[in-house]
């Protein structure tokens, strides 16, 4: 039953009208009365009926959240407080610049700025994005790019927030932003060394795929810029890169099991570019230059992957030998390379290591973070050239420190850590890692954070949150946001379940594809564990994911509806089915390594099994707050509008189910630095609304 701590206006919901649709696929048939919630993109007849009934869903949410409009500020006001808003980034050194980022006080942007030398000479503002984002709803600059001679900078701008960025180009020895205009782009470029070759990642109008790489020579027609390299395989992702010696100009073409690298010298940009490796079923490869070879990190014949090198001159696979072998409890991601030492980001237990490894000696060594639970990562290396590492560290008690090591000597430089204005000590909370057995005996990790004054019990309130897809590891990682929750009673959790590669890739295998329901049945029982060892009950328990882990949201309220007395679904992937077989949808092509093709039968049979929309049932649901954004193109607006409406009319009992769209934003929410915070708000607001806590 709805907590009656907070009184529930008695306010009807928008009720979506039913337009059956029939879908025959592999002689199954199935009605979708909400397919034509689909149409404000695809400019049908019903766009005008699509936004009256979001907007009216919006209106329902305030009706319904009405009573906790002051507490909601209150949130706001104090989240924004705990951010410093005059601000500036560590600065990172690159081709005889120190480049960083600085906030002014009032502003929701930041500018981009550089000083020559020294940190001591006088400031350039490169780009004042707080200026450029004027008179915009959403606005984002990104991929900042200046060329060797340091005087040019590519950047790419989105005022939509479908990931569609226009590439500019300024001159800044004169101020001045060419006429050049590369529309449709991923926002990123790269330089070739002669200044004035620029090469970038071009977009599929309507599946905004990344589709082919082009090269544009400054102060030439657009239209006249050649395609170096277009992908025929539409379930990869490409992108153009540089190395970091600046010896070479990399194309990566990667689905999710197989890649493919071609390159050139970026000394030569009209060369055409050479396949390294053709690409091989189900080996990934990434290509890193040295001065005098490549090494190659790869999962050939290695699941968690292993570090190859070869010369420069004889790429194929057959020349590269082995470095750093395959290990079964250790996962190689990452390699940071130097003109002396590499730096290799590796995963263990969950938890992420850096191991430094001398070229010149041969001598290894790993960095001590000290804590049970964390999350460390190195950032911002742009010189080769240069023996200091720079890497990020936080924990759920320890806010994001940037720090500086000296390989040479192994001095360790604290630059700049994050600052939590107000009372926040990282003495008041505490941090615990801990283990669920799952259903086949698999341990999941979980990591949980709280102040260490609470009293754990069955009435804790606690929110669960996990992810669970792609690949992608949720490490434990400090938010002060988070503090307004902890402050006022909560646990908060992290279910480190497999579709991640927390535990290794096979973690990742094992979450995947025809293993998905994995994931789904991980956080079930990591949720069961922490109720059994008294950190919560189901009357007191929340769940939270968004994306892909919006899907983990709708299948565990169809698998276990009364294990939650509320769920946060954010820009939720809840209609895999119709998605995956509908290619013209942004991404889709993409996925099919991830998910499968559904116009295959035993892949369609599957996903329609798990997928949250197909399996909405008439049940007790718990409370729901579900967030999208109408202009996202990862996940389309319908398809949490499509679920909220069919989950309305077919469950039973009182709980309450509430939509909110962003009607001028995209997946990843509002643009500025503080007005994501109101999103935040809201989702506190619901949960303290649901547990009857009212200041």
């Amino acid at each position: 039953m709805t907590n009656k701590s907070y009184h529930w206006p008695n306010a009807q919901p928008p009720v979506a009208e039913i337009k059956p649709h029939t879908r025959v696929v592999h002689q199954d048939t199935v009605v979708d009365n909400y397919f034509w919630m689909n149409d404000y993109f695809k400019k049908g007849s019903d766009s005008t009926q699509v936004i009256k009934y979001l907007e009216a869903e919006n209106t329902y949410l305030d009706t319904m959240m009405k009573g906790t409009k002051n507490l909601q500020t209150e949130l706001f006001d104090e989240m924004k407080a705990r951010i410093k808003t005059d601000d500036e980034s560590a600065p990172y050194y690159q081709n005889g610049y120190y480049y960083y980022t600085r906030t002014e006080e009032g502003n929701e942007y930041f500018k981009f700025c550089r000083k020559k030398d020294n940190l001591n000479s006088p400031e350039e503002v490169l780009l004042d994005v707080d200026k450029m984002a004027e008179g915009y709803a959403y606005f984002a600059a990104v991929g900042f790019n200046v060329s060797p001679d340091n005087k040019l900078l590519a950047y790419g701008i989105d005022t939509v927030s479908r990931r569609q960025y226009t590439i500019h180009i300024k001159n800044l020895e004169t101020g001045e932003v060419f006429q050049d205009r590369l529309s449709n782009t991923t926002g990123g470029s790269v330089w070739a060394n002669d200044n004035e070759t620029l090469f970038y990642t071009a977009k599929n109008e309507v599946t905004l795929l990344s589709e082919k790489i082009k090269k544009h020579k400054i102060g030439t027609d657009i239209d006249t810029d050649k395609v170096v390299y277009q992908e025929t395989d539409p379930s990869n992702y490409i992108a153009v890169s540089k190395a970091k010696s600046g010896q070479f100009i990399y194309i990566h073409s990667q689905a999710t099991t197989s890649s493919e690298t071609r390159f050139i010298s970026a000394d030569r940009p009209n060369d055409p570019f050479v396949v390294f490796q053709p690409r091989i079923k189900n080996v990934l490869y990434d290509v890193i230059s040295l001065d005098d070879k490549f090494l190659i990190l790869t999962n050939l014949d290695a699941q968690n992957f292993r570090l190859m090198e070869t010369n420069f001159s004889e790429t194929g696979v057959d020349n590269w030998k082995e470095i750093i072998p395959h290990r079964p409890d250790v996962l190689l991601e990452d390699v940071d390379e130097f003109k002396h030492y590499i730096v290799v980001s590796e995963r263990e237990d969950g938890l992420t290591k850096l191991n430094i490894r001398n070229l010149t000696n041969g001598n290894s060594s790993y960095l001590d973070f000290g804590e049970p639970a964390y999350m460390a990562y190195t950032s911002n290396n742009r010189e080769f050239d240069f023996a200091k590492l720079r890497y990020n560290y936080s924990s759920l008690t320890t806010s994001n420190s940037t720090f500086e090591y000296n390989l040479e000597t192994g001095e360790k430089e604290l630059l700049k850590q994050q600052e939590v204005l107000g009372d926040y000590s990282s003495d008041n909370y505490v941090a615990e890692r801990t283990y669920a057995t799952a259903r086949d005996g698999q341990r999941i990790p979980i990591s949980l954070v709280y102040r260490k004054d609470l009293q754990k019990s069955a009435q804790t309130p606690l929110l669960l949150y996990a992810y669970g897809s792609y690949g992608n590891s949720i490490d434990a990682s400090f938010s002060s946001n988070r503090l307004s929750l902890l402050n006022r009673g909560f646990i908060f959790a992290i279910a480190h379940v497999r579709g991640g590669q927390e535990m290794g890739r096979q973690w990742y295998e094992d979450g995947k594809m025809m293993n998905k329901k994995n994931t789904f049945t991980d956080f079930i029982d990591c949720a069961e564990y922490l109720i059994e060892e008294q950190y919560t009950s189901a009357e007191h328990l929340y769940a939270q994911g968004g994306s892909a882990g919006g899907l983990l949201m709708g299948a565990v309220i169809n698998m276990r509806p009364k294990l939650w007395n509320g769920v946060i679904a954010q820009v939720p992937f809840v209609d895999v089915v119709n998605t995956m077989l509908d290619e013209t949808i942004p991404l889709t092509t993409n996925e099919f390594d991830e998910w499968g093709n559904p116009k295959e039968k035993g892949a369609y049979d599957y996903m329609k099994s798990y997928s949250p929309y197909e399996n909405v049932v008439k049940q007790d649901y718990p409370n729901l707050l579900v967030t999208t954004g109408l202009h996202d193109s990862q996940v389309q607006y319908f398809e949490p509008a499509k679920w909220v409406a069919k989950l309305r009319a077919t469950k039973t009992g009182d709980q309450v189910v509430l939509l909110h769209t962003n009607m001028e934003f995209g997946h990843g929410g509002a643009s500025g630095r503080f007005d994501y915070l109101k999103d935040i708000a809201l989702s506190y607001a619901f949960l303290f609304a649901l547990e009857g806590i009212e200041e």
